[in-house]
């Protein structure tokens, strides 16, 4: 079935995303969606989401990213695809 394909996906999110609970906020909707990977500020202020999982599920989760949780306001998200690498079993907030 299309998007049951495993794929794992890192996104950079910026614009103000720090202080804005965006890291707890994405870890619950990973898991919500079965995605595991983690969550992380980066020294830029920006914040690095790395996930695997279902490739449409993370497609969910690359398009929330793009307004995050309430008090966050997104400037930019990138994506980069690769395959899935099962190296996580949750995801977790560095």
């Amino acid at each position: 079935m299309m998007g049951d394909e495993g794929a794992r996906v890192c996104i950079i999110v910026s614009g103000r995303v720090q202080g804005v609970f965006f890291r707890r906020a994405a870890a619950e909707q990973a898991r919500t969606l079965g995605i595991t990977g983690w969550a992380r500020n980066l020294n830029d202020g920006s914040v690095e989401i790395v996930g695997q999982g279902k490739r449409r599920n993370l497609e969910i989760l690359l398009a929330w990213a793009h307004h995050g949780p309430p008090y966050a306001r997104v400037d930019a998200v990138q994506a980069q695809w690769e395959p899935r690498q099962g190296e996580f079993a949750q995801f977790q907030i560095c």
